[in-house]
């Protein structure tokens, strides 16, 4: 039946063209034509269209490298098991009810995540000088902050990282700042921080300009400054009048020890500089579809806090007027429960491990096999991910000849290697490198 209408309203078209009836035509176009007809399609988000055309692929041998989530030497998601025992607790309760959170969220996860993120020793949290508000895992920490930041502060200024997790550009676009830059990080040549190069860009920023750093186990190149490097950051924007953004996504995931992946946003408080702490829990808990996260927010005194609070609590309502409790509900607990949070340790040392040996394993085969280039900085990066130095050609060739899925940059996600499948990689890898045409280059030869 529609097809038969679509075909008449078209034969009804060609008649009043032919009569040149202007006005009938023009009306005729108007009734006709959708108020959405002239909405352009926009471009596909490439790690999603990656991982749908690993799922649409019959390969046998396929391997998805793109998806930024945890995979077991198995290759399937995990729930980690203190999580699945936290949930059917939960579950068990008969307390627990379906009652809207608070706007800021549930106050006894937003304590403990500042807490996990500061150091229960903090001197911010003890002077009331730190709080937290919940968000919608750390994409909502970070446009939650990029609001504030605009709305209340005047900043329309942000440096990113070249390059950054692709999303850091477009929260903040959306949010209204006019002066979107980035400061170089990577050499891809040396495949190591170009800090030099880093160190100058940011001097260049005007005052107040927003910077976001990545707290650790930087997205997508794996490198982190060392501590030395830190210091030395931490100087050049104190001097400079810099504001600090600390996107922490894989806090605990990364080495395995969350103190130690929080060093350097506790240095900065250390020193004492007013900051933002975006905090995911999407891979430190596996909570990715949970959305749980928290924007810590560090002041110089407490006196600033309740305004401070009060126009946050605005911005979520205006957003998405409160926060989901689930998995905030499992965070807190855990965190908040001395065995569970000793489970919950064991567990992030086990990702974190495996992360680990997946590195040297993929160094190691690539070494053995002759494949052209240096390949030890896969092993000094750190986190879920490694920019591989592979271009676009080397991409290409093993998406479509070796169904290998990765981002066009090189990067891949380290948790998707397994012991029955990174001996395919590396092999696909050196083809993809030594073979004919423009993917015979050398990867350290070729910039991205």
């Amino acid at each position: 039946v529609a097809s038969k209408f679509q075909a008449k309203l078209a034969k009804m078209f060609i008649i009043l063209k032919r009569l040149n009836y202007p006005g009938l035509l023009q009306n005729f176009q108007l009734s006709t034509m959708s108020i959405y007809a002239d909405v352009p399609k926009g471009p596909a988000i490439e790690v999603f269209a990656l991982t749908q055309a690993f799922k649409d692929d019959s390969n046998p041998n396929k391997v998805n490298l793109s998806v930024g989530a945890y995979r077991t030497d198995a290759g399937v998601p995990w729930v980690l098991p203190v999580v699945r025992k936290t949930e059917i607790s939960i579950a068990s309760d008969e307390q627990v009810n379906h009652e809207y959170l608070p706007v800021t969220g549930l106050e006894t996860f937003t304590n403990a995540a500042t807490e996990l993120v500061l150091g229960a020793d903090s001197p911010a949290i003890k002077e009331n000088r730190a709080f937290g508000v919940q968000t919608i895992s750390g994409t909502g920490a970070l446009r939650v902050a990029a609001d504030f930041l605009h709305t209340q502060l005047n900043r329309n200024v942000v440096y990113y990282s070249n390059p950054t997790w692709e999303n850091h550009h477009k929260i903040f676009c959306d949010a209204g700042f006019t002066t979107v830059k980035s400061y170089r990080y990577w050499d891809q040549n040396k495949r190591e921080l170009d800090f030099k190069n880093m160190l100058a860009d940011l001097n260049d920023a005007p005052p107040g300009a927003v910077i976001i750093l990545h707290a650790c186990a930087h997205n997508p190149t794996g490198i982190d400054p060392t501590q030395e490097q830190w210091t030395e950051l931490a100087d050049l924007m104190e001097k400079k009048k810099l504001f600090p953004l600390f996107d922490s996504a894989y806090q605990g995931f990364a080495s395995g020890d969350p103190d130690r992946d929080a060093w350097a946003a506790r240095y900065f408080v250390q020193r004492g500089f007013e900051l933002f702490i975006c905090q995911s829990f999407a891979k430190n808990f596996g909570l990715y579809c949970e959305r749980t996260g928290n924007l810590t927010v560090v002041q110089k005194n407490g006196a600033t806090k309740a305004a401070v609070h009060s126009q946050l609590t605005l911005l979520i309502r205006g957003q998405y007027s409160n926060p989901p409790a689930y998995g905030a509900r499992i965070v807190s607990k855990v965190l908040n429960t001395p065995e569970l949070r000793k489970e919950w340790m064991a567990s992030i040392q086990a990702m974190s491990s495996r992360i680990r040996e997946m590195r040297t394993a993929l160094r190691d085969k690539l070494v053995a096999l002759g494949t052209p280039g240096t390949w030890d900085h896969i092993v000094n990066q750190i986190g879920m991910f490694s920019y591989t130095g592979l271009n676009e050609s080397h991409v290409r060739v093993l998406i479509d000849q070796y169904h290998i899925y990765l981002l066009k940059t090189g990067r891949i996600s380290m948790s998707g290697l397994n012991k029955g499948n990174v001996e395919y990689v590396a092999k696909a890898i050196h083809a993809a490198v030594t073979g004919s045409g423009e993917s015979a280059a050398c990867p350290c030869e070729n910039k991205l």
